[in-house]
């Protein structure tokens, strides 16, 4: 951790202290060194820890092994879902020296701004995770968002389906408007799902997005949603936090376990759940891929090489066709939590705790 800075205000110094509060860095080891004897260096900014854990117990760990392992100098940084403090981090590390910027946007407008000047500077720049609309990155590395949208379609048919519900209403508890992902996960899902409403099939039930991905105004809205109707009969939740605010309305009126809901990110909150029967699947995106993915790339424009990528996605805001790594998600039920252990991305100790420990014999996690 950064010592405090002094400041000459009393805003600035808050400001300066909720930048540096999570942020760690490292002088690399090894020779790492560039043609002109300068070490490369890469700074990393991350959007919050408050939509999704995943941020810092997955990707800062990840993306922090994989640069020290390269002998590469590095800084990772937090933002906590501070639009300005996002920004100052970005202008920090390119006054520092940065050769190459990795950004997972709070939203396209800041994100841009960022990218732009960074740019400006000569440092070469990776949307991560979530693709920054007419932003400037020169790659982007993610998973096929589009297909996790449509994992959770599919899981959710299936569950209804096991269910035996007859016209089952569903509604949707959708990301925050202002994440491109979130864009991508709704094209795939109602990709699956319009096709069932429009038949009469499924009912189209409330259906509302969730700004910044935050789980307490989740829990509001899905009340909401269930006072207004609460002969929902299935949730389709983008990720696993705002399925957990669903499941808890739902247990307050003791129908838990009986309304099908999605997730998303394979945290160990959802699959404690889903291992409790409160919810039908999450969709596991494989963090250490996506981060080892991104390092790679970054490291590579660091020493001023060309990047490595196989496919290439469109930004419809700026019309342009941005080189990209795209990553295959994978669908997780109770019959395949297995697989997320195996994987090493939660442990059997931290998933199987106390009263989750005979959930687990249960379900044959070894």
């Amino acid at each position: 951790m950064r010592k405090r800075l002094i400041a000459a205000t009393a805003v600035s110094a808050v400001l300066l202290t909720a930048v540096t509060a999570c942020s760690s860095s490292n002088s690399g080891s090894g020779d790492g060194g560039s043609a002109g004897g300068k070490k490369p260096k890469i700074g990393v900014i991350l959007p919050d820890s408050k939509s999704s854990v995943r941020w810092e117990t997955a990707d800062r760990t990840y993306l922090g092994a994989a640069f020290k392992a390269a002998g590469v100098d590095y800084d990772i940084q937090n933002a906590e879902g501070d639009k300005q403090a996002f920004q100052t981090i970005a202008d920090q590390m390119i006054t520092n020296g940065v050769d190459v910027l990795v950004i997972v946007n709070l939203d396209s407008g800041t994100g841009k701004a960022v990218l732009d000047k960074a740019k400006s500077q000569g440092v070469a720049t990776i949307d991560y995770d979530r693709l920054t609309l007419g932003g400037s990155a020169q790659y982007y590395v993610s998973f096929d968002n589009t297909e996790v949208g449509k994992l959770q379609g599919q899981g959710l048919a299936q569950c209804l389906s096991d269910m035996k519900a007859d016209k089952p209403v569903v509604a949707e508890l959708n990301g925050s408007p202002t994440d491109n992902n979130a864009t991508l996960f709704a094209n795939g899902y109602n990709g699956v799902l319009d096709p069932k409403y429009a038949s009469g099939e499924y009912v189209k039930g409330p259906n509302q997005s969730v700004p910044d991905w935050d789980n307490t105004q989740a829990g509001t809205i899905f009340e909401q949603m269930y006072t207004s109707q609460p002969n929902i009969n299935g949730v389709l939740a983008a990720n696993d936090g705002l399925a957990n605010a669903a499941i808890a309305v739902l247990r307050k009126n003791h129908r838990n376990g009986q309304v099908p809901i999605t997730g998303q990110d394979a945290t160990v909150q959802g699959l404690q759940n889903i291992l409790a029967g409160d919810q039908c699947m999450t969709v596991y995106k494989a963090v250490k891929k996506e981060a080892d993915a991104a390092a790679a790339l970054a490291i590579d424009l660091a020493h001023g090489k060309k990047g490595q990528v196989g496919a290439t996605v469109h930004d419809p805001t700026g019309n342009r066709d941005v080189s990209a790594v795209l990553l295959t998600p994978v669908a997780i039920f109770k019959k395949n939590v297995q697989d997320v252990v195996d994987d090493g991305y939660v442990s059997k100790t931290e998933l199987c705790t106390g009263s989750y420990a005979q959930l687990c014999a249960d379900a044959g996690i070894k």
